[in-house]
């Protein structure tokens, strides 16, 4: 079948949305990591500027594979963003120009050099950052250390943020503006300190420009997006009639949320959908808390009740009018008022999400890693209420889930998926509820602490567990 490609895009049906009939844009965004989430989310808002500002084309480069940049490149950086949704979509987007590889150093050094990119993004997931487990660089790791003897392609993306700033700055130019887009708390902050930390041991100067003059937004974003597969593949050729080998699939929601640092970014994201706000954190917590909290509670009672996926257990109305109650009574009330952001209407979105048919959520892969998890979803949650003097009933039968989830597992025989599985398989084995939330509060895996100082919150706790346990769902859904 013929290949997706600027000359073939007159061969499109006229349903599709496609650049056809506009120009191919200049570089004005370098971005670092162009897997599939950076394809179906930054780059459709990147895409729908370029309708109406051309300057900003997107340079794709990939530190560690050629698979993906060779892909976009034969396909001239056009691909399709299919939306999965009970309305199902298909849009084709064209906002990349130019395609890196690992061994196109010295045209991504001249990138970064370029006055001409204004915005330098990433999607290297937080591992990329090379961050110590408080959120600062980490001088030792192998790819900064590489960095840092003066290698002439850098491992790192710091090592090749720091280097372009550099080039910049030699040359009296203004910086561009660093921008990562990884779920990582404070993203900005952290990424501008890792940056004037690496050029600091290499160049005073250099660290003392990068901490004064360059401005680095926290953001948040959000879109659920399935890998991509052969029936993936298959479907989008069968609509096209021509082929696409880097096609992505997404959920229709889509939220790109950004510091305003005070310094133009450059492309108007703004009017592309995006949301500039002074609070970016508010927004993280509000995910955090509702979205997330939500998720977890889904999968560890959906799982005991039988479901596979989220979609699926929110087809249990019993189970989902549960968690709808927990998000408007025991979570919405601990946060605090975001400026642009109506938590109501933030809860009806999350809900329908949840029950969208065309995006298959498995709640195994959600439950994974639930003790380092649950102290951020659902701790907080049960703290802020403790501290108002309030009981969360709801979110204590969150935690009771979770609890009767690791005897269930444990008695299957089934691995529990989490750094501390082994501890956690072992502190459940032969343990009835009672005993293993004892055991969980007294190791500080899951439970927070201080549980063991509030003896009404124990108590509730452990029943709720049993309750699971025994799927005495009459009680545990109060």
């Amino acid at each position: 079948m013929t290949r997706l490609t600027r000359a073939t895009l007159d061969r499109l049906p006229a349903a599709i949305p496609s650049p056809r009939g506009r120009p191919e844009p200049s570089v004005g965004i370098v971005h670092f990591g162009p897997g599939a989430f950076h394809r179906a989310h930054q780059a459709a808002y990147i895409d729908t500027v370029l309708q109406h500002d051309p300057r900003w084309g997107i340079a794709a480069v990939s530190m560690r594979s050629r698979g993906t940049v060779e892909a976009l490149e034969a396909q001239d950086g056009l691909y399709t963003l299919a939306i999965r949704d009970a309305e199902p979509a298909l849009r084709v987007i064209g906002a990349h120009r130019r395609f890196l590889a690992p061994d196109a150093a010295a045209k991504t050094h001249a990138l970064l050099a370029d006055p001409a990119v204004g915005l330098v993004t990433t999607t290297v997931t937080e591992k990329g950052y090379c961050l110590r487990g408080d959120g600062t660089l980490d001088m030792d790791h192998p790819d900064v250390v590489h960095d840092l003897a003066g290698a002439a392609v850098p491992a790192s993306v710091i090592g090749w943020i720091v280097a372009g700033l550099a080039a910049r700055r030699a040359a009296g130019l203004r910086p561009f503006v660093p921008m990562p887009c990884d779920n990582l708390a404070s993203n900005g902050a952290k990424l501008h300190a890792a940056l004037v930390d690496f050029a600091r041991a290499t160049d005073a100067g250099l660290a003392d420009w990068i901490a004064g003059e360059v401005r680095v937004p926290s953001t948040m974003v959000d879109s659920i997006t399935p890998a991509s597969d052969e029936a993936l593949y298959a479907a989008v050729a069968e609509t096209l009639g021509l082929e696409d080998r880097a096609a992505v699939q997404r959920e229709r929601f889509a939220q790109w949320v950004i510091e305003d640092v005070g310094v133009p970014l450059g492309p108007d994201l703004a009017g592309a959908g995006a949301t500039l706000t002074g609070d970016v954190a508010g927004y993280e917590k509000a995910k955090l808390r509702i979205l997330n909290g939500a998720h977890s509670t889904l999968a560890y009672l959906g799982l005991l009740r039988g479901h596979a996926s989220v979609a699926e257990a929110m087809a249990d109305a019993e189970l989902a009018g549960f968690v709808d109650a927990m998000i408007r009574t025991d979570i919405m009330p601990m946060l605090p008022a975001v400026p642009g952001l109506d938590l109501d209407t933030y809860r009806t979105a999350v809900l329908e999400r949840f029950r969208n048919p065309g995006i298959v959520h498995r709640l195994d892969q959600i439950a994974i890693d639930g003790s380092q998890k649950l102290p951020y979803r659902l701790g907080d949650t049960l703290a802020a209420n403790r501290a108002a003097g309030r009981m969360p009933a709801h979110v204590v039968a969150a935690l009771g889930g979770w609890v009767a989830f690791l005897i269930a597992r444990t008695r299957a025989g089934i691995a529990i998926a989490d750094p501390a599985g082994d501890r956690l398989a072992a502190a459940a084995d032969g343990a009835d509820p009672a005993t293993l939330v004892a055991r969980l509060v007294e190791a500080g895996l899951g439970l927070p602490p201080q549980v063991a100082g509030d003896p009404p919150l124990l108590a509730m706790i452990t029943a709720a567990a049993s309750a699971a346990h025994e799927k005495r769902w009459d009680a545990l859904f109060v």
